[in-house]
């Protein structure tokens, strides 16, 4: 993992964003998704410089939502830089996806 990861899934473990379970290094396919909401069906990539417009990402998109996945990107220097956004982005996108948040087991 690199640092930018790391920093982000201390963020996402736990279901420390509004209840929601991630997934590390999940593999799907031929792929290992950076992180991944199977409940809110949400991949989270972190990219680094050799990610600028690379096709493989473009195909690697389709093939996720195709499957019915919505793909969130963000650049190592974003998670670094600017956590709090990276995170309340991904809220925002949880909750469009799914506005009822699940609910913690009693």
């Amino acid at each position: 993992m690199t640092d930018a990861e790391r920093l982000l899934w201390k963020r996402l473990r736990g279901c420390q964003v509004k209840g929601y379970k991630f997934r590390r290094q999940h593999p799907f396919n031929d792929f290992i998704l950076d992180f991944v909401c199977l409940e809110a069906k949400l991949v989270i990539e972190i990219d680094g410089g050799q990610h600028n417009g690379s096709t493989q990402d473009v195909v690697r998109d389709q093939v996720l939502e195709n499957a019915g996945f919505r793909v969130m990107r963000f650049w190592n220097n974003q998670v670094l830089n600017e956590i709090e956004s990276v995170v309340e982005s991904i809220w925002l996108e949880l909750e469009r996806l799914n506005p009822s948040p699940p609910q913690p087991s009693p």
